[in-house]
């Protein structure tokens, strides 16, 4: 039997997604509870591996056992044994052919930024800060040129591993509410601080630090070293994760967003 589940998790307290041997992770820990649920070894496979500190509102797995449980019994169970942090939304059984991260159509990341002259308290390690003012619109214009299927060898950590750094953006947008400032980015993959990257080039457009066409320019260089810095992972959130529908996989309620924009 194959089962999904759809998982949120504050990523404050991790090394990341994917299990570490002597670091807390949270595929360490949803294996962890899941496993005393099914009262045998289970391994779980994610849509997307999330870095140190990124967050998840809609993080979609995969795990196979021979055990039968109620889907409830997956969730609330599993929940008693997870940190505070880490929670367990739904499950639900899927296909044989269905694969977290192959089947996935296309991911969605919302990076938060709080723009004003006071650090967050509240919201400490949940939105990135920035001091200096940044100008939404001019971020918004630089970002046009992102869309679409492109190298984005200029956008991706010199250590990244995959093989191949092309992939499509379907949607960017950058948008201000009140002293908030929030990036969506769709693609059907995403490359090693992808994201981040992206992130770091379009604050120091906005703040007129560089000129609109510099992000163009950097992903034409297809140089990293020719880009900015890599933005914190504060702020920076997996939204939602796209399935062909016949898989049936709920999709992120976007009303119950903290962060609605």
């Amino acid at each position: 039997m194959k089962i999904a589940l759809g998982i949120e998790y504050n990523g404050t307290s991790y090394s990341g997604w994917q299990r570490q041997k002597h670091c807390p992770s949270v595929q360490q820990h949803i294996e962890e509870a899941v496993s005393r649920v099914a009262n045998e070894n289970i391994v779980v496979q994610c849509a997307g591996r999330t870095d140190r500190g990124v967050h998840a509102l809609h993080q979609i797995v995969h795990f196979e056992t021979e055990v039968s449980r109620r889907m409830h019994s997956w969730v609330l169970g599993s929940n008693v044994h997870l940190p505070q942090d880490i929670s367990i939304l739904w499950a639900k059984p899927v296909d044989k052919d269905f694969n977290a991260r192959f089947s996935a159509s296309s991911r969605t990341y919302l990076y938060v930024i709080l723009n004003r002259v006071s650090r967050p308290g509240l919201l400490q390690h949940k939105v990135a800060w920035q001091s200096r003012p940044l100008d939404a619109g001019r971020m918004a214009q630089a970002a046009v040129c992102l869309k679409g299927e492109h190298d984005f060898t200029s956008y991706r950590a010199i250590e990244c591993q995959a093989s191949n750094p092309v992939r499509r953006i379907r949607h960017i947008s950058i948008k201000r509410q009140g002293d908030y400032i929030f990036m969506r980015v769709e693609a059907n993959a995403f490359l090693h601080h992808m994201v981040r990257n992206i992130a770091g080039v379009l604050i120091d457009i906005g703040t007129g630090k560089a000129d609109i066409d510099w992000s163009r320019q950097v992903l034409q260089a297809r140089d990293r070293t020719l880009a900015g810095v890599t933005a914190p992972a504060d702020g920076l959130y997996l939204l939602d994760v796209t399935y062909p529908q016949h898989f049936e996989i709920p999709v992120f309620d976007e009303l119950n967003c903290p962060f609605s924009q």
